[in-house]
């Protein structure tokens, strides 16, 4: 019964935590069981508030930049539509973050120089599970695009909090981790609140959003929860790897899935009018918020999890409801308030859920 309960107590173990006591010990900072106990007591108060500022920075960071995305996104737009090719922003922003995560690699490999965990050379059993994310990134990607068509920036972001009851779902069964009862009485409300929010009193219809808009939400919803926890999964399966390293094969072949795409769907525009045809200073704006949104997101993943992720990007959907107010004259309705209050109860008791568990 011991051995047994020792056992279930390490495999709750968070492995970015173990990472970062195994790193405090190769390099000496663990005190060994000679030294008193507020030396150690020290060490682990700094450990945790390095953890904590850590988190801290790349949460602050996605929240930031996705409430600005579906506002770029709308922004982008000429005359209601896109003038710019969808598949090449989608490609230039996987270049992009493959860009960002070679500059600091480089930088590691400088002070560093290169190891087991930093270097580019890798075998095929860990290159070939990062293809799978990269295609449902892909079709989630442009599907983000084409649902404004029937959404508007604040609504997207309301809708993009079903990734929440995606990712719980996709968790327990994935992850094989257990959500408590508040958790998930937390997605029954997330749900009221995204279907209240999008109540319409003004119109035959119910809802604001039709139909096709509920399903391409629908859809991202499950995409985005499914390549979340299938990335966080191959990230934290060797958490000693440095995150740039795992960055770049994912970004690798988000190129070339998105550079098949820009074939297949967008080839004749590319030859005729020109690669950058009807790029603008918000779109080049849009395509590195983008970039840099994907690498917050990475972190967040390496340095906390999706429960995180999803959090700040909740967060962000009030932001967005604000600043669409001043640039497009959204109109806050009772309703589209009402969902956002529930919206965030529901957030709030998820996080209490995860702690209470």
């Amino acid at each position: 019964m011991e051995y047994r309960k020792i056992k279930n107590e390490d495999e709750d173990r968070d492995p970015v935590v173990e990472d970062v006591e195994k790193s405090f010990s190769l390099s000496g900072a663990v005190p060994d069981n000679n030294l008193p106990s507020g030396g150690e007591t020290k060490i682990d108060s700094h450990r945790t508030k390095a953890k904590w500022k850590r988190k801290s920075v790349v949460t602050l960071a996605l929240t930031i930049l996705t409430s600005s995305q579906a506002i770029l996104i709308v922004w982008s737009k000429r005359a209601g539509k896109y003038e710019y090719s969808v598949t090449t922003a989608n490609f230039l922003v996987e270049t992009l973050k493959c860009a960002i995560s070679l500059v600091a690699l480089g930088r590691i490999w400088n002070k560093e120089g290169v190891n087991e965990d930093n270097r580019l050379t890798t075998t095929l059993d860990e290159v070939i599970v990062y293809p799978i994310p990269a295609a449902l990134y892909l079709v989630k990607n442009l599907l983000q695009y084409y649902i404004f068509a029937y959404v508007d920036a604040p609504g997207y972001q309301i809708l993009k909090n079903l990734n929440i009851i995606s990712t719980g779902v996709l968790y327990r069964i994935m992850l094989k981790r257990r959500l408590s009862e508040i958790q998930w009485a937390a997605f029954v409300l997330l749900t009221a609140g995204c279907t209240t929010a999008q109540l319409n009193s003004n119109s035959d219809h119910v809802l604001q959003t039709p139909f096709q808009g509920w399903v391409m939400a629908i859809v991202m919803a499950l995409l985005s929860g499914f390549a979340g926890v299938y990335t966080e999964a191959i990230i934290k399966k060797r958490p000693s790897r440095n995150i740039n390293v795992q960055n770049f094969w994912l970004y690798v072949f988000g190129m070339c899935f998105n550079a098949v795409a820009m074939l297949v769907q967008d080839f004749d525009a590319v030859m005729n009018k020109g690669f950058f045809h009807g790029y603008s200073f918000i779109t080049v704006l849009m395509i590195f918020n983008h970039a840099l949104s994907g690498i917050a997101v990475s972190m967040v993943m390496k340095f906390a999890d999706n429960i995180v992720k999803v959090y700040s990007t909740s967060v962000a959907m009030l932001l967005t409801a604000v600043v669409s107010v001043f640039l497009f004259g959204f109109h806050l309705s009772l309703a589209f308030f009402l969902g956002t209050v529930v919206v965030s109860v529901a957030i709030y008791l998820h996080s209490a859920g995860k702690i209470q568990r």
